[in-house]
């Protein structure tokens, strides 16, 4: 097991925002116990680990920030890869939630040093 250092946390690449974040997070746990054990010594560490965002997710969650409604929506899009999209008939409710909880998670997630 790795610990980033002061200076990797320093030098970590933040995210451009709560997309990103949640792609990323949802994309290194689905491969976290495959194949990518070692990271290569070029790829650029990031500004927070994966338990960082669960806990982060779980907390918004627990105070009421981020509703299960929210939450599905997040799950099945970001299984997906993308953003529903609100001129799409049947992802109009979908995407009204997706942009709820992508505020509220950039609030957290920029809090935390997280997003640019």
């Amino acid at each position: 097991m790795t610990y980033q250092t002061a200076q990797n946390i320093i030098n970590a690449e933040k995210f451009q925002n709560a997309e990103q974040l949640w792609f990323w997070f949802l994309y290194s746990k689905s491969v976290r116990g495959e194949f990518c054990r070692v990271t290569p010594a070029n790829q650029s560490r990031r500004a927070c680990e994966l338990l960082d965002v669960e806990t982060l997710i779980t907390k918004l969650y627990l105070s009421g920030r981020l509703s299960t409604q929210q939450l599905a929506v997040m799950k099945q899009f970001g299984d997906r890869r993308r953003a529903p999209h609100q001129h799409i008939w049947t992802e109009n409710k979908a995407a009204a939630l997706w942009r709820d909880a992508m505020a509220t998670l950039q609030t957290a997630a920029k809090e935390r040093g997280w997003i640019e």
